[in-house]
């Protein structure tokens, strides 16, 4: 995607955002913009409604009111394949690669996916060569080339969460969702997450919006930190604004200050 658009540097926005599971309101009228090249986390505690959020920004969920607005065009009850076609594509917390397959073959099947060789693989066929160097190129990127032939079933977990990575960014997203990218790994594998999260963020014209419950890893990486606590915003600012703010104190008992260091 990464077509021009020209919003004030806004590249997501909800207004008046909610969702109501029968009587129970998961989000409620929540407003909220996300800024085009910002590292954004999303915080807060369990049943804060991080997850239902994101459900509803990606088309898996509709909303029970509110508008939803991607590079500034309504995109407001659209479902995920329509999203994801316009530039904003989700990495779920649980692995979704193919194991059976390797690390070039699982990146090399979403750039395929991406092309038009979809459309017509005998009219395409000459244009082989160019998807691979396409697929060398996020491999590049995610710092997986020398394990190209490799299983993903032989990976490590951080690995294989690399290659989900590649995945998306294959979609050739403008906004990536990324929900819990360090869940369950070393803190060997955290760092280098984090790095490469960093790395992207800088080399590519992606914009990353990220759920993370490790507050190591969301005071490391972001420019910006909204906390969700109940299906509202709580608190929305930068790293250093979010660490003393008193509410988020108490809405964590502690627990996000400790963490903090």
């Amino acid at each position: 995607m990464n077509e021009a658009y020209s919003n004030g540097g806004v590249i997501l926005e909800t207004e008046e955002l909610t969702k109501y599971f029968g009587n129970l309101p998961a989000i409620k009228g929540v407003n909220l913009t996300i800024n085009e090249k910002e590292v954004t986390s999303l915080i807060g505690p369990n049943g804060a409604g991080k997850t239902t959020f994101y459900n509803l920004i990606t088309g898996r969920f509709p909303p029970s009111s509110g508008r939803i607005l991607f590079k500034g065009k309504d995109i407001t009850g659209f479902p995920p394949h329509k999203i994801l076609k316009r530039g904003l594509a989700r990495s779920f917390q649980i692995t979704s690669i193919f194991n059976e397959l390797t690390v070039l073959e699982n990146v090399r099947s979403a750039v395929i996916a991406q092309s038009t060789a979809r459309m017509n693989l005998f009219k395409h066929v000459n244009s082989f060569g160019s998807l691979y160097e396409k697929s060398m190129e996020y491999l590049k990127l995610i710092g997986l080339e020398d394990k190209i032939n490799l299983l993903c079933s032989t990976l490590s977990h951080g690995d294989r969460r690399t290659v989900e990575i590649g995945i998306t960014l294959a979609s050739d997203p403008d906004l990536i969702l990324l929900d819990e990218p360090t869940a369950g790994m070393t803190p060997e594998e955290t760092k280098k997450m984090v790095n490469l999260i960093k790395d992207l963020s800088k080399q590519t014209k992606t914009t990353f919006f990220i759920i993370e419950h490790d507050m190591n890893v969301v005071f490391s990486i972001s420019d910006r930190i909204i906390v969700l606590y109940y299906g509202e915003i709580l608190a929305d600012g930068a790293p250093d604004q979010i660490r003393v703010n008193q509410k988020v104190k108490e809405a964590y008992l502690g627990g996000l200050t400790d963490a903090a260091g």
